[in-house]
């Protein structure tokens, strides 16, 4: 066997071995996340929406841990997306993947954060709308596109919930005007 043959044998075997493991874990994760499969169906008959803010949908993750993404439905994966707040509860209207239906009465918490699962952004930069699905508490992290949308939509959402609590007032810090 050439010196070549070797060189690529040590370097790809361990590759192909992380990548497996990778695929393992994320296939682990599927089969505990069972429960979690069925998304709630976006209704029908809802109501004009009070406010829509385009943005990214960040993650969900298990409610109060940062790091434990949803991996069922594709609730892991960060995409395009667009927040509909009406008053029956919030569609969040992900680009290439299902739609997330979160009713008024599954609302648990509206809050900011700097980051979640692999995105980091300044303090109070994302929106964390925490939340009851199936027999979870969650977490759904956006980031508006728009830095001046960030307020009405939290006020919106914290509306919905009724709650009182105000959320910071950040100036809107992102630079420019626009997210990251």
């Amino acid at each position: 066997m050439s010196k070549e043959a070797l060189i690529v044998i040590s370097a790809g075997l361990p590759m192909l071995i992380i990548f497996g493991l990778m695929a393992w874990g994320w296939r682990n994760k599927l089969k505990r996340q069972g429960t979690l499969a069925h998304l709630p169906e976006v209704p029908d008959d809802l109501a004009e929406a009070i406010i829509s803010v385009p943005g990214q949908y960040v993650v969900t993750t298990s409610a109060g841990d940062w790091l434990d993404r949803v991996a069922v439905q594709s609730l892991g994966i960060r995409t395009p997306a667009v927040v509909h707040v009406h008053p029956e509860g919030v569609v969040i209207e992900r680009k290439g993947g299902q739609n997330l239906f979160i009713a008024q009465d599954a609302l648990i918490e509206v809050d900011t954060k700097a980051g979640m699962a692999g995105k980091f952004v300044e303090k109070d930069g994302l929106v964390v709308i925490s939340w009851q699905l199936a027999n979870a508490a969650v977490d759904t992290g956006f980031r508006t596109t728009e830095a001046g949308a960030k307020r009405p939509l939290i006020l919106a959402l914290q509306e919905l919930q009724g709650s009182q609590a105000l959320p910071p007032n950040d100036s809107d810090t992102h630079s420019n005007g626009k997210n990251n």
